[in-house]
């Protein structure tokens, strides 16, 4: 209704008199009946910062952050023991800015590079040549009871040597149960290793003095990654 009353009074007074004689706001009249696109808006050009430094300038700045004294510091660094000897180059914040249009941005100290390490491995290719022991904790008839059950076995034939059940872990026990399991096996000397972790039983004196007497290595003292145990069977061809 009110925008025809606007058609029929503009020829007589005009769009803005009839658009402040029906209480419509004259923008609002002109949005609602826009008949032309809107005109296209120029695209502004980039202009630079007039206190932008120059690319000398900034070639002046890398080679001054990359150079002997200053290569193992942060910008921040080098700012501040910069003004400390009364000379400005950049701001903190430009220093960065050149490092990463270069891909600089990053740890500037000297790093140690460490080797890769091996994953450890053993394979055992007949019986007797390799055993891996363990302590497993196991619940007891009560709450709150518990025993330890001490296990060795041969990696190549999977079988169980000896094995021990205490109500405690101790070296002395272990330090038994190795004694008698390779008196029973008749191991020779030099002739058999044992795997196992780090454990303070396995890791006891009296089960290292133990094996050096027996002349039985471990293979993997102080290890602190974990190792591949295998066995490699021989297959018989038809």
């Amino acid at each position: 209704m009110i925008d025809d009353a606007i058609i029929e009074l503009t020829p007589l007074m005009g769009v803005r008199a009839a658009c402040r004689a029906t209480g419509r706001a004259q923008a609002n009249h002109y949005r609602r009946h826009r008949r032309s696109p809107a005109p296209a808006r120029p695209e502004r050009e980039r202009r630079p910062q007039p206190r932008a430094l120059s690319q000398p300038e900034r070639d002046t700045v890398r080679a001054l952050l990359n150079c002997p004294d200053f290569v193992d510091k942060a910008p921040a660094t080098v700012y501040h023991e910069l003004l400390d000897e009364g000379t400005y180059v950049a701001s903190v914040s430009s220093m960065y800015r050149i490092l990463r249009a270069y891909g600089e941005v990053k740890e500037r100290r000297r790093q140690a590079v460490h080797p890769a390490r091996v994953k450890p491995e053993l394979v055992a290719t007949q019986p007797n040549q390799i055993w891996s022991w363990d302590i497993t904790k196991l619940h007891g008839p009560a709450k709150w009871s518990y025993f330890y059950l001490y296990v060795i076995i041969d990696i190549y034939s999977r079988y169980t040597v000896g094995w021990l059940i205490a109500e405690r872990e101790s070296a002395v026990l272990a330090e038994r149960l190795l004694a008698d399991t390779v008196a029973k096996q008749g191991i020779d000397r030099d002739t058999l290793s044992i795997h196992a972790d780090n454990g303070s039983s396995m890791a006891s004196k009296p089960v290292a003095f133990l094996l050096a007497d027996l002349g039985v290595t471990n293979p993997t003292p102080g290890r602190t990654r974990p190792t591949t145990i295998r066995s490699q069977k021989a297959t018989s061809k038809p």
